[in-house]
């Protein structure tokens, strides 16, 4: 048994780090379709959980009855061959997600999600069976029992702990999710061949077509986008999103461009280059332009001075200030760094009045000395909002880097008749504002639509905005101003649910709504 001790040790070291690694990109693989709210992540890793702790009972006993290395290494041969063939089978199913979500049917999406979910249980119970099997292996004696556990333990741990790094800081941003994949099932084939050949070299050469097998997949089956969305025309997947482009006729003899996220039921950004000195694109970024007019009259188009966005996407609303309000120094943040590039690439975000920063929004506000007269805060994920960026701390902060006539908005999604996440945002605003403000989108006969919560950091008035349009010289600002007189507009006032830092129950609130819906809400 200890002849091939040092092998025995490097097969757990790399089981350890694809099965941390295989939980990562399992994450990956299911965020386009179902994003990463707490409630997925819970059930990514309770059942991750759930599947090794079977592989450990298991292992034990298989281990007890047949304590030879090359059954171990055939053990981990099928593990490592069905964690290369989980995003292939996956594929199917999250695809027909993707109908679950345009239907809203729930049905489809639980039996996606679970469907997907129960795909890992083969490969990561087969995993989970490599330390108490390699324990049995390893054990010379029962006095150093507990030595050779801990020490088979740490090394798994230990693997694991690269398994948590390298799918997150290196494979997934350079190769994508279905490589990642490859590359973890690749290695542990490898060294499970390897193990085969040092202990049973003919029932190695049985194995060896699952490499072939493998490497054949990934050659000649191309891996296409998540979705076959029309008009795409380029697609990439960074270390946050799984990002497309797609480019569509405008009726008029030119196009446009749209940003779309993880498959996700939102366009993030617009761009119609067809019309340079149009700026808007008819769509929830315009109204982002007339917020500061909430502020007491009289209030003019040059009192604009400087702009933050946070969740600048490829540049819509940044574009807009631009080309009505002049160069004014315009801050973009936006985590996303392969947002930033196809921003740059597909959507002209070049403006050089503009600086994008590539950070959180909350460590942005953190670090700057900057104040603005306009803060627009548009990081909204549908159907998410990141929850550290809902709470009355973060309010807070946007209150302590206005000017002194600033306004702030947030964008904010909900249904006809089902306000709980406006209200709620509206709510924690109102405790550090002191007038809050909504104001509806058109939803062009859509029962799901979008509304701007609006904060002023002075006391204001209702009234204040219909003065301070009626003066507007800017013949496109008086476009979204008409418009917006056309919209339901109301002040909200103070609201029991207050988000905090410590209680921020975001993702409760959004999935209320989406039960209400599901369940024949509107």
């Amino acid at each position: 048994m200890q002849k091939h001790r040092g092998y025995l040790l490097l097969t757990v070291f790399v089981s350890g780090m694809t099965t941390l690694g295989v939980e990562l990109s399992a994450s990956r693989l299911i965020d386009p379709f179902f994003g990463n709210s707490l409630v997925i992540w819970a059930a990514i890793i309770g059942l991750m959980l759930l599947y090794l702790t079977a592989g450990y009972m298991i292992g034990g006993r298989w281990a007890d009855r047949d304590p030879r290395e090359s059954t171990l290494f055939q053990i981990t041969a099928w593990g490592a061959f069905l964690v290369g063939l989980v995003p292939f089978i996956a594929g199917p199913v999250l695809r027909f997600s993707v109908q679950g979500f345009a239907d809203y049917n729930v049905g489809i999406l639980l039996g996606s999600l679970t469907g997907v979910l129960i795909l890992f249980s083969l490969p990561i119970t087969l995993l989970g069976t490599v330390s108490p099997f390699a324990i049995r292996l390893a054990l010379r004696d029962v006095q150093h029992g507990g030595n050779t556990a801990g020490s088979i333990y740490a090394l798994s741990t230990l693997g694991s702990l690269v398994g948590t790094f390298l799918p997150v800081l290196l494979l997934i941003p350079t190769i994508g999710t279905r490589l990642t994949f490859f590359t973890f099932a690749v290695i542990l084939l490898v060294v499970s061949l390897g193990g085969l050949f040092l202990t049973h070299p003919r029932r190695a050469w049985v194995y060896a077509p699952m490499l072939v097998g493998l490497v054949g997949l990934n050659l000649w089956w191309p891996a296409g986008p998540i979705k076959a969305s029309p008009g795409l025309v380029y697609e990439t997947e960074s270390s946050y999103n799984y990002i497309q482009v797609l480019q569509q006729s405008d009726g008029q003899g030119g196009w446009w461009r749209g940003l779309q996220l993880n498959e996700g039921q939102g366009v993030h950004s617009v761009y119609n280059p067809t019309y340079f000195d149009y700026p808007l694109v008819d769509g929830v970024w315009d109204y982002f332009l007339i917020i500061p007019y909430f502020n007491n009259p009289p209030y003019t188009e040059g009192q604009v001075e400087r702009v933050l966005v946070i969740g600048s996407a490829a540049g819509t609303i940044s574009k807009a200030y631009s080309g009505i309000y002049g160069p004014i120094p315009i801050d973009g943040v936006e985590i996303d760094p392969g947002i930033i590039e196809v921003g740059r690439n597909w959507f002209d975000m070049t403006e050089p009045n503009l600086t994008v920063h590539a950070q959180d929004g909350r460590y942005f506000l953190a670090n700057t000395a900057h104040t603005y007269d306009v803060i627009a805060v548009d990081a909204y994920r549908p159907p998410y909002i990141p929850f550290h960026l809902t709470t009355r701390e973060f309010f807070q902060e946007i209150y302590d880097h206005l000017n002194e006539d600033g306004v702030m908005a947030i964008n904010a999604g909900r249904t006809s008749t089902d306000y709980s996440l406006v209200e709620a945002l509206g709510g924690t605003m109102r405790a550090v504002f002191p007038n809050v403000y909504v104001m509806d989108m058109p939803d062009y006969g859509s029962s799901l639509g979008n509304s701007l919560v609006i904060a002023t950091k002075q006391p204001t008035k209702m009234d204040n905005f219909a003065q301070n349009v009626a003066q507007l010289q800017h013949p496109l600002l008086r476009v979204v101003a008409d418009r917006s007189l056309n919209t339901r507009l109301w002040e909200l006032p103070p609201q029991d649910l207050v988000f905090t830092d410590d209680k921020a129950p975001v993702e409760q609130v959004i999935h209320g709504l989406i039960f209400r819906y599901l369940l024949g809400g509107s």
